[in-house]
Order: structure tokens, then C-alpha cells, then sequence
């Protein structure tokens, strides 16, 4: 592939100030960059930025690739695609015309992640936990999530959102939601996006991850201490992917994740796509998802506003 990971995302909001305390208390350190709403995780560093617009948007999504010959790589498809570009020697940027988001990619580094230890869990006939509480009962740390993970595009011409990222960009499919979207990834995870097809324009959710399903628990019910008004739809497991999952809503009607467990697919291994429907397109266990989830209440309006 081409790109070998999502680097940030910067997010429209109304109001800044509700937007960054949201994602302050969801665990991104606010970074110390002056008159910006600029957020790090732990592992990946920057990768929210929020700035001031009249609704909720996704204003711009980066990502990252290897060097330069990326780079001119990334260019050349988007340029048979009849897609404008800009483009230095590190980096590009184009406009995805169905949502008018802009997408850039830039020369980093891959992101490097410091193993922990596996949750020693007891079952039948493998104990391996003894005389002790579990980890996940203990900890008294705050959750801090690792990376961002992935995205959710609603598009209003799936054809051309989709060809940007797949034949532009170099995103692989990683599974098919009938007659709703598509996996897609730009690195070893199971998915770094989603493309749905929507009414609108707009960004359903960003996801995060986090250490395991205990971080995934421990950080929503933090978040809803006080707020219960924040929560979505979680604890679950999803089929795509396979991880954990909590959604919460932010200040603008942005939904952020908790995820931990995620499929991983090694850039050359072979992986079928699954065409996926019913339920399975969306959660394996957990409770149903509330009919906002799937069409947030807020479409109405962004489609009123001309989504900001």
C-alpha cells in the first residue's frame, strides 16, 4: 500500500470550548500549541485538531506514507482520476468532491507501538490467575487512548467517495456492508474507514484505541459519570473488525469510539472481504443499536445548512 496509516483528522465544531472539554475528559492531552485546539494520543501524537465552523464537519483527514515515490504514487492515480492536486516532495492534498473534505498525505514515520502485557484471564481448566484480583479491577490509572483508529464518511456519491480512497489513495477493502458501505484500510488494522452512503455529507464517528476491553468499559463509564447524556451504544463486539466497542457523543453530535481488538491484516497477507447483512454489518453481541446510531438526529439540519 501506498499510505500505512491515518495520521489526523481536523473536526469543524460550534462550539470549541464544549468540544475540546469532551475529548479533554475522553483521555487526548491537549497539546501545547497556542490559540489551537490541538490533541495528542500516546502513542500516535497529534491527531485531532478541532477548529470553529457553524455545524459539525469533517474538515480534513491526513495520512501518512513512506517517502517520497508514495507520494508521486498517490498523485499520478488521483490524477487519472481527474482529481486536482497540490504536491510538495513530502506531501499532497486533494479535495474528495462527493463530501469536500480535504485529504492530505504526508511523509512520517510509522508509528511505533510499545507492547504490554496480555489480561491474564481464568477459565475452564486454564487458570492462570491466582490468588489475585484481576488487572482490570485494580487499575486506578485514567484510560489514555493509544492511537486513532479509524473514521466514519457518510457520502452522498458512494461511487466516487469510494474510487478517491481505493483507486486514489490506495485504501484496500477490507468488507462490504450490503447496499450501506465499505471497509476500507490503509494499514495493518482491519479498517481505517468507512464509507457509507448517507443524505449528507457528514462524519458519523471516529474511533480510538485503547488498551483492551477493560479500558474500553473503565473509559466510557468515566465519561458518563455526570454526563449520562453522552452515551450512544456500547459495551458490544463488532464482526467487522472484531473489536470492542462504546460510543459516546460529543458537544456537536460527533460520536467517538473506544475500541480495542482489532483485526489485524499484515500488508501482504490474503484477506477475503465478507459481504456483510443484517446485524453481522454491525455488531456481534452487545445491545441493539439505538435508531440515532444509525441515523443521527442531526441530518435534517446539516442537510438545511448545506453541512456548514
Amino acid at each position: 500500500m501506498a499510505l500505512h496509516r491515518l495520521n489526523s483528522l481536523t473536526l469543524g465544531v460550534p462550539d470549541l470550548h464544549a468540544s475540546a472539554r469532551f475529548y479533554e475528559d475522553f483521555g487526548l492531552r491537549r497539546s501545547n500549541v497556542p490559540g489551537e485546539y490541538v490533541f495528542a494520543t500516546e502513542d500516535g501524537g497529534d491527531q485531532l485538531i478541532l477548529v470553529q465552523r457553524p455545524t459539525r464537519r469533517l474538515v480534513e483527514a491526513t495520512f501518512a506514507a513512506d517517502d517520497p515515490d508514495d507520494i508521486r504514487r498517490v498523485v499520478a492515480s488521483l490524477l487519472r482520476l481527474g482529481v486536482e492536486v497540490s504536491s510538495t516532495t513530502l506531501d499532497c492534498a486533494a479535495v474528495e468532491r462527493a463530501t469536500g473534505v480535504l485529504v492530505r498525505v504526508v511523509v512520517a514515520p510509522r508509528l511505533q507501538q510499545d507492547s504490554t502485557p496480555a489480561p491474564v484471564y481464568n477459565g475452564p481448566g486454564r487458570i492462570q490467575r491466582v490468588n489475585a484480583r484481576a488487572d482490570g479491577v485494580v487499575r486506578e490509572h485514567r484510560v489514555r487512548p493509544r492511537k486513532l483508529g479509524h473514521f466514519v464518511l457518510g457520502t452522498t456519491d458512494f461511487a466516487v467517495t469510494k474510487s478517491f480512497f481505493v483507486d486514489g489513495l490506495g485504501f484496500r477493502v477490507s468488507d462490504i456492508v450490503k447496499d450501506f458501505g465499505v471497509f476500507l484500510r490503509c494499514s495493518t488494522d482491519h479498517h481505517n474507514l468507512l464509507v457509507q452512503k448517507a443524505p449528507v455529507p457528514f462524519l458519523h464517528h471516529t474511533s480510538w484505541q485503547v488498551e483492551d476491553v477493560d479500558e474500553v468499559g473503565r473509559g466510557a463509564m468515566d465519561m458518563l459519570a455526570g454526563h449520562p447524556d453522552r452515551h450512544v451504544w456500547g459495551l458490544g463486539r463488532h464482526y467487522a473488525g472484531s473489536n470492542f466497542f462504546w460510543y459516546l457523543k460529543d458537544p456537536s453530535g460527533n460520536f467517538a469510539e473506544y475500541h480495542s481488538d482489532m483485526d489485524h491484516i499484515p500488508e501482504d497477507a490474503l484477506w477475503t472481504p465478507e459481504i456483510l447483512e443484517g446485524a453481522r454489518g454491525l455488531f456481534t453481541w452487545g445491545p441493539p443499536p439505538p435508531a440515532s446510531f444509525l441515523d443521527p438526529e442531526d441530518l435534517a439540519d446539516l442537510m438545511i445548512s448545506g453541512h456548514g
